[in-house]
């Protein structure tokens, strides 16, 4: 019987050196339709954790493995896309490159940018979108990814209070997607609109 798509962090430490950790004796099981907050101060190591989590880093101590979950999809801090290719366009592509005929890959799109709220700037360009309205096209076309594992960078930073508001409240959405999802963010707003907390401040006394 195949096991379900999980992330297993066991005591897992790292930082510059033995001498100067981040954080160590990490214990967490990741689990599909959860969103986890990755909290602590700047410096805390929430991106570091989110490269070991993908697998990308190898802890300094412990072991991270990821279980029949190969898949990942990483939205940045700062969203990027093609400047000139419509919203409807960015969320469509990922279904047509599951396989599904241009038709049906932008009805679906359609669908999610009414879940993100964009769905009346489908046809506007990626370079005519606001800072908050791009950051939720990338929730939005990590979805459509379908990615087994979808790691988030600060969603809120830089942003003002109104376009933070509006990607937190569309934080939940991500579980739809059945991923295991992780965000890195050091915003209390982002951290109560997830189902999970990890704090790296638990894992910095030792």
């Amino acid at each position: 019987m195949q096991m379900s798509a999980r992330v297993e962090l066991r005591d897992v430490g790292h930082g510059f050196t033995s001498q100067a950790m981040l954080f160590r004796h990490l214990n967490a099981v990741l689990e599909p339709a959860h969103v986890y907050a990755l909290t602590g101060p700047s410096g805390s190591g929430k991106s570091t954790l989110l490269s070991i989590i993908a697998g990308w880093l190898k802890p300094m101590e412990g072991a991270a493995e990821r279980v029949d979950c190969e898949d990942v999809h990483w939205v940045l801090q700062n969203p990027y896309g093609v400047a000139r290719r419509t919203a409807l366009d960015h969320v469509a592509l990922p279904f047509i490159a599951q396989g599904e005929p241009h038709e049906i890959a932008r009805a679906h799109a359609a669908e999610l940018l009414d879940v993100f709220g964009l769905v009346k700037l489908a046809y506007r360009q990626f370079m005519e979108l606001s800072g908050g309205e791009a950051q939720r096209l990338m929730l939005a076309r990590g979805v459509a990814s379908a990615p087994q594992l979808l790691l988030v960078d600060e969603p809120t930073a830089q942003l003002d209070l109104h376009a933070a508001r509006t990607v937190n409240e569309r934080l939940h959405a991500l579980s739809m997607s059945g991923a295991i999802v992780v965000v890195a963010t050091h915003d209390p707003n982002t951290r109560d609109a997830c189902t999970d907390i990890i704090d790296l401040r638990e894992y910095q006394r030792w």
